[in-house]
Order: C-alpha cells, then structure tokens, then sequence
C-alpha cells in the first residue's frame, strides 16, 4: 500500500463528494486527509489516500471518466461587461442561452429593472479560450448595446470561484515557466499548511496572501531593485570583516585576509548574482574568489546559494541531512510538523534554492567544550582562530556558531539576532515565516537555553576584553553587527546602505 495524491473539482451540488468517497472505497482506498472549504473554492476537493499501485489506476480512471479528477490548470482569464436587454419576456432567457452556448462559465450576474436604467445586465465570466471569448462578442455585439467592463487573461482578476486556480497562476508568475503537474502537486502542499493553520483558527485567505507575500517580496528585491546593508569591521591588522544585511533573509559575512577571503553563510540563491555584483562594486572577490565558505545552518536564506561555491563549503552533518530531507523540522522534536516541512518546500521554490551537494562536514566527535556547547573543530583565517560551536538544535538540527574570543567575535546564527536593528520592511519579510510557522524554532525550549549560554559567554568575554578597550562582537544570522549593553544589543560603527544603481550611506 502506497499513499498518493489528488485534487478533485467538483460540481457544488448535494452528493458529488459522496461520489469521489465512493470511488475510493469500491478500490479499497483508504482516505488518510481530505480537506474542502468551501470559502475558499467552492469545487475544489483535496485527497490523499493509501492504496495499491493497481488500484490508484483505477481509481483514477474512474474519477476521470466522471470529470472529477482535475490534472492540468487550464489557464483562465477574465471578462465582465454590461449590455442592454428588450424589455420583453424570455429576453435574459435567450443571452443566458448565448452564454451557454459558448461554453462560458457565468461567474456573477446583476440585473433589477427598476433601476434607472432599466434593462442593463452586468456579467462575469470565466473563459479558458479567448477564441470562445472573441465568438460570443462578437455574436453578443450583433445582438446587443455591449460595454466591456474589463478583460484579463492573466488570472489576476478571476473571482474566488475557481480560487486554487488563480492562485497556481500567480504562483507561475512567481517562479517563472512550470508545468501543471507540479504546481498541483503544490497546490497540494500549501493546502496542507492552510488546512493546519485553520485549525489553529487562522484565516486560510490570509494564509495564501502570506505564501504569495514571501514570493512577491524575493522577487522584488532582485536586480535594479536589490540592495543591502554594510558594516566594516576590523578584527585585525589583517583581517576585515564585512556585514552584508540582504533586503530579506540572513546575513552574508565576509572575512577578508590578505591571503584568502572567506564567506560565512551565503544568502538566498535568488540573491546570488546580485550579491556577486555588489562584491565586485567594493572590490571584493567573487564567487572563483572566495576561499572557503562557512555554512551555519539548512535554512534558505543561510545556505541557499552554498551550491554556486563548489567544493569549498564546510557545514555540520545535521545541515546537510536537512537539504537533503527538504524539511527544516529534521532531527528535532518538531519533525513531524506539517507547516515546517512544507514552509521548507514553500521557500525552497520562491528563493531558488540552490545548496550545496557534497559539502565537507565538521568532524561528529567534539574536542571539548565551551559552555554548553561541544567545540567541533578549530579553523583559522590568516591570524584569526575560531572554535566552531554545535547548537543545541534549538533554531535548527545541525546549528553551528564560530566563536574567536582572542579577537573578541563570536558568529551566532539566528540564535542572537539585533532585532531592533531591522528595518520595517525586513520585519515585515520575516513575520511571514513566523506566521506560516508559528514559531522559526523547531524547539523553542532548547532555543532560549542557547540564547541564555550565548549571552552568558559573550558577557564573560567583555569583562577580559574591556581592560584593553575592547568588546565582544555578536554576528547575528541577521540584523547588524553589535555589542552588548546592558542586556540589549546596539549596532556598531556607520552602516552603509548599497543600492543596485551604486551605495548610498544612511
């Protein structure tokens, strides 16, 4: 017995569901889920259900032949217009009978004679064909006084009558050119988030305008309409490091020596040429260039553009296992979540996600401790060392921090984060996720055990630094570089803000 798929549309009327049940149960189906609202699609009917291979077939071919099973997502368009009827009996009967003639599908109509203006009929429609539309037109127009109201063949004005539908073509218009079955295969998905989110009595509308909000955003971010926040910072008389803050997502660090330059943590794959841009505007090596790089954790804006690097990439095993599962919830207590495996698909498409393949993995067996944490290894740039920390799992399984306190930096991952350092619009990116989530830890526990050892290292390392009038660093996985006052984190030195057209300081 396999579990499989399907979406069904069906006509809203007593008994259809019943219908596609029994379809099922005469193969012996088992239905594991179903979801339908109909606030959302009148006709649109999720299942999955386990069966055998042989039986799936069939059950298929039945659903077929009675028109219920929907495999393709016909591209819809959009036409409302108004038009002026005799005032005579069977006058609405006879446009009705056009319409139906056509094959149109009547979406809204409003007509009331005792209006002002008596006889004036407006209709919406939903057509698949503009050649049905340009027939019936020209058919109505020979007919009757006909004013188009408005004609859309990009989906984006079609009405909640064929919601999933609308939705699949904003989402083509996201990602660009992708075949039927995957999208419905997505639909799948992010109706599974919607379906556990409206159990937790969230509105499923607002559901699909959060998952449509991620992809709208990513998108407008690119090109001319990229830019990003820089700190420079220097560690040593040979070692710089630069603070890239992206317009949505983690942090990219640069560590530049005077024999290698390494990148921590590489931002979303949909930056990358943008990113590779904005190196090269300060004088920074591209990707060829770069030595070696640091992933601290899975998440897509953290290692989603690691797969454009080569062989040069280092990360934690936990990392890797979670690319390679798509599902950020791997190796926590949260893996059998639903909103985060399949948040992890959701991101994974609109940021193009590309992660590295093989990377190299920090060694399993630690060589010691700091604090609550086992130190995995010790790496150097140029004069600079650091010990490489392994999380908790409280964020993300798999969690590293690079801590160095001889130069007074520590690299926290999205275990610190300056949140007050965030501009609205990065706030606003990022209450999306933790909407569609509910939290972005995986154990929130564990998380802020991590935040309080984090805190509690980097308070002891200003007490030895402050003598010589120094202080601990805290790199977040976002939001800018900054110290630690009085239990809050303030950003410091100038951030610079790059546009794509050139840099602009703030």
């Amino acid at each position: 017995m396999t579990k499989y798929s399907f979406i069904a549309r069906m006509p809203d009327e007593p008994g259809a569901l019943h219908r596609a049940a029994d379809i099922v149960k005469s193969y012996s189906g088992n239905i594991n889920r179903i979801q339908y609202d109909r606030r959302i699609d009148p006709a649109t009917v999720f299942f999955e259900v386990t069966a055998t291979p042989e039986t799936y077939v069939q059950m298929k071919e039945d659903l077929h032949a009675i028109g219920y099973l929907q495999e393709t997502l016909p591209a819809l368009g959009f036409l409302k217009f108004s038009l002026y009827l005799p005032h005579q009996p069977g006058s609405l009967f006879e446009l009705l009978t056009y319409i139906t003639g056509a094959g149109a599908n009547i979406a809204y109509i409003d007509f009331d004679d005792r209006r002002c203006d008596p006889g004036r009929v407006t209709i919406s429609l939903n057509i698949e064909k503009t050649a049905i539309v340009e027939s019936l037109l020209d058919r109505l127009k020979s007919r009757y006084r006909l004013d188009i109201i408005e004609y859309d063949m990009t989906g984006e004005k079609l009405d909640d009558t064929v919601f999933y539908v609308r939705f699949a073509q904003a989402v083509r218009g996201l990602v660009g050119t992708a075949e039927d079955g995957f999208l419905l295969s997505f639909l799948h998905d992010v109706n599974h988030i919607v379906q556990e989110l409206n159990s937790l009595g969230q509105d499923p509308k607002e559901v699909f305008e959060s998952i449509l909000a991620t992809g709208r955003t990513l998108r407008n971010t690119t090109g001319d309409r990229f830019y990003a926040d820089l700190q420079r910072i220097r560690l040593s008389d040979a070692v710089e490091v630069f603070c890239f803050q992206m317009p949505c997502g983690g942090n990219i660090f640069l560590l530049r020596a005077p024999d290698e330059t390494v990148m921590i943590d590489t931002g979303y794959g949909i930056y990358h040429e943008d990113v590779m841009r904005m190196f090269r505007h300060y004088g920074l090596p591209n990707q060829q260039g770069i030595g070696r790089v640091y992933i601290t954790h899975a998440d897509a804006d953290h290692c989603g553009a690691g797969g454009f690097s080569g062989e040069k990439v280092h990360t934690h095993a936990g990392s890797l296992a979670i690319i390679r599962q798509a599902n950020r919830a791997y190796g926590s207590r949260s893996e059998s979540s639903i909103l985060e495996e399949v948040y992890t698909t959701v991101i994974n498409l609109f940021s193009r996600f590309t992660p590295p393949e093989n990377p190299d993995l920090f060694p399993a067996e630690m060589i010691g401790m700091r604090s609550i944490f086992p130190v995995l290894a010790r790496v150097k740039v140029h004069d600079i060392e650091f010990e490489v920390l392994e999380s908790l799992g409280g964020h993300l399984h798999g969690q590293v921090y690079l801590f160095c306190p001889g130069h007074g930096i520590v690299f926290t991952a999205d275990t610190l984060i300056n949140f007050g350092s965030l501009d609205e619009d990065r706030k606003r990116y990022n209450s999306l996720a933790d909407f569609l989530v509910t939290s972005v830890n995986v154990d929130s526990e564990c998380a802020r055990r991590e935040r309080k050892a984090l805190l509690e290292l980097i308070r002891d390392l200003d007490e030895e630094l402050s003598p010589h009038g120094r202080r601990c660093l805290v790199a977040g996985g976002h939001g800018a570089v900054s110290v630690l006052n009085d239990g809050r984190l303030e950003a410091v030195g100038p951030i610079e803000r790059y546009r794509a057209g050139g840099p602009k300081a703030d």
